[in-house]
């Protein structure tokens, strides 16, 4: 039960990354730079968070600074028609040298922020009648030990699945942004403009990373440090290759990741019996299943035909 409560806060920021690249992708945008998004959300949150005691403010600043890099990638990649892999990479560098500079000139920690304490931080919530229904055999442990306990935020991410499914296959607006990842040509002859769809995808992808980066500095961590997001984001790019760009899907993809994660913090030194496997395989086990993914799963994974491609009016 433990495992699989730490499964759940670990997944979250993977689950909400990976959701931000789908409704990208959806739209045609391939998005690298999911990792420089959470990893400047989570600065931003943590130091507006130090300074002003507030994780509200903290989570509020994390968006501001998660959308600002889509905005750039958005402008580089849809209205300059930039290569979107190299727009995205570019990012990434960009918010690994920038959060560092920025956070060692303000706090002179080495690029860490200050720990955050009380009202900076993301408390656990206890859900209604969830001590009351502790001791009901079944439901109540899953109800008052999974559930129950979690910051505002794991449960933001969990709403999010539904959320995302019935916007892109329930919406007219999830129809057009499907459509203008598979041909945008025809949405265009429509009347409706791809630029502003893809603009809107990608700002929503920064939306969505911004709350993740925010819960790993608020939630699950104390504070920023160095490169805290660890090849988050592209292990949701993996989980959404996965996933097959579904939400349902992306669900399963990223608890899984997440279980790995927490099995490795549970069992640094796994014993078998005949041999002890070594924390360092363990810690690499997420790393190790994101390869495999990728390379068993990329030709069979169809991703939009239009993503990765610049759109170009027809005259």
């Amino acid at each position: 039960m433990q495992g699989i409560n730490s499964a759940i806060r670990l997944m979250t920021p993977l689950l909400l990354a990976c959701l931000a690249g789908l409704y990208s992708e959806r739209a045609g945008v391939f998005d690298i730079g999911l990792e420089g998004k959470m990893l400047m959300a989570a600065f931003t949150a943590a130091s507006v968070a130090f300074v002003t005691g507030s994780a509200w403010l903290g989570l509020i600043a994390g968006i501001a600074g998660a959308m600002a890099m889509s905005l750039v990638h958005g402008v580089a990649s849809i209205t300059f028609r930039g290569n979107q892999l190299i727009s995205g990479v570019a990012l990434n560098f960009l918010a690994a040298g920038l959060t560092v500079l920025i956070g060692q000139n303000a706090f002179s920690l080495g690029g860490r922020t200050p720990p955050l304490q009380g009202d900076a931080r993301f408390q656990p919530i206890t859900l209604p009648f969830a001590p009351e229904l502790r001791e009901v055999p079944l439901i109540g442990p899953l109800y008052s030990q999974l559930l129950s306990g979690h910051t505002i935020l794991v449960y933001v991410a969990l709403l999010a699945v539904p959320v995302t499914w019935w916007v892109l296959f329930r919406t007219r607006f999830g129809l057009r942004l499907r459509a203008v990842g598979e041909n945008p040509a025809s949405v265009d002859t429509a009347g409706i403009s791809v630029t502003r769809l893809r603009f809107t995808a990608v700002m929503i992808c920064g939306l969505l990373t911004g709350i993740a980066g925010a819960y790993l500095a608020t939630g699950l961590s104390a504070g920023f440090v160095k490169d805290m997001t660890a090849g988050r984001g592209f292990i949701a790019l993996a989980a959404l290759i996965f996933a097959k760009w579904r939400p349902w899907q992306a669900l399963f993809a990223t608890f899984l990741f997440g279980l790995l994660e927490a099995i490795a913090n549970l069992y640094p030194n796994l014993d078998l019996g005949l041999f002890t496997v070594p924390s360092q395989f363990m810690n690499a086990l997420p790393y190790i299943l994101t390869v495999i993914i990728l390379a068993g799963f990329v030709g069979r994974a169809i991703p939009p035909r239009a993503g990765g491609e610049p759109y170009v009016k027809e005259r």
